[in-house]
């Protein structure tokens, strides 16, 4: 008997030590190193100043934005660890522990271990993505007082390299990007008035996530556009994914997805583990677990069956999620098909059979 606990423990940690790491004593990568308030920030002239290159203050900032709405959260959801804003930080830690927050052009040892591994790179696509879906609704928070007290000021460090291609304050970022903006704002408005707002508690938690998802996709487009070049040094490999990472966020905004820690970690922890080289074919990357490849397989699937259908795919799911018990279903799809390999193998186009049942219309 204490040989198979043994055995079972190994199997246990070997199975851990597969997945993306996304948590750390059930929170976020370096929860409890990061700033949990303004007044741990630096402060200089009476301005508090963040550094969003640096992996603390840039999760401090996720921090302090879940510790602000905790209290518009806790009237919807009464688990604080269910509030839908718990996948932003995580995906910052899986990005970090992955690797892909480092410098990928190998000029620095931004993010290396042989050098800052705290540090984030503003050559790094991953961060850049990141830095639309943190630095912006927390620029967004501050305006709409969600965060802070109105009257501190507060500053983002622009980095040392590249500042021109990075908004930092918030009438810099909604000179220059208005819609995406307006949509985080709108997000927290939203989730500020909707407790005292008439119907169901299913209603306005649906409510909140649409507008959240709304925000996110107008951060994650811009995004795709902004950090494009940034793409450069990578695999075609990891170019493929990362692509294939933001066109899955259609599919998972469209269900309003609530990306709870429990919900957010079971997806992500099937994410690769470390940045994909030339020659990496999943689902038969030999140093990647079956469920990581069954991840980078999916997503490829996902759109490269939307780019052979001319969009029809993407455009087809967002019009079966057209009610609220379409979206459980889609989440229920979702789950299906991201997390159990076998689904897969059943028929990939079952997802096709399924909309069409909810929709009524063919895609083909």
């Amino acid at each position: 008997m204490h040989f198979l606990r043994i055995g079972i423990a190994i199997a246990v940690a070997a199975l851990l030590t597969d997945a993306a790491v996304v948590l750390e004593n059930g929170l976020p990568v370096d929860w409890e190193k990061a700033p949990a308030d303004l007044s741990k920030f630096p402060l200089s002239s009476g301005v508090v100043t963040i550094n969003p290159w640096d992996f603390s203050q840039r999760m401090g900032m996720y921090r302090l934005l879940m510790n602000s709405t905790a209290d518009y959260m806790s009237f919807l959801w009464a688990n604080a660890s269910d509030s839908p804003l718990w996948g932003l930080p995580m995906q910052l830690g899986w990005k970090l522990k992955s690797g892909r927050l480092a410098d990928p052009t190998g000029a620095t040892t931004c993010g290396k271990h042989s050098g800052d591994p705290m540090c984030i790179s503003p050559q790094s696509y991953w961060a850049c993505v990141n830095y639309y879906v943190s630095v912006i609704p927390f620029l967004a928070a501050v305006h709409t007082g969600v965060i802070g007290d109105g009257v501190t000021q507060i500053q983002v460090q622009a980095p040392a390299d590249g500042a021109q291609d990075y908004c930092i304050s918030y009438t810099d970022c909604s000179q220059k990007y208005p819609d995406m903006m307006s949509k985080w704002e709108t997000f927290f408005k939203t989730l500020k008035i909707v407790s005292s707002s008439k119907g169901t508690d299913l209603e306005k938690k649906d409510r909140v996530l649409g507008s959240m998802w709304d925000a996110q996709q107008a951060s994650l487009q811009q995004a795709t556009s902004s950090c494009q070049q940034r793409q450069n040094p990578y695999s075609s490999k990891e170019v493929s994914f990362s692509d294939s990472w933001i066109s899955a966020s259609d599919y998972v905004a469209a269900a309003h997805f609530q990306s709870s820690i429990e919900k957010s970690e079971k997806f992500m922890r099937p994410l690769p583990s470390r940045i994909l080289k030339e020659g990496d074919e999943a689902p038969n990357i030999a140093d990647l677990s079956t469920e990581e490849n069954h991840t980078v397989y999916i997503f490829s699937w996902m759109s490269s069956a939307n780019k052979l259908l001319g969009g029809t795919l993407v455009r087809l799911w967002r019009s079966a999620m057209c009610s609220e018990v379409a979206r459980e279903k889609g989440r229920t799809l979702l789950e299906d098909l991201l997390l159990n390999p076998k689904f897969a193998v059943s028929g990939l186009l079952s997802v096709l059979t399924e909309m069409e049942l909810l929709t009524g219309i063919s895609p083909g």
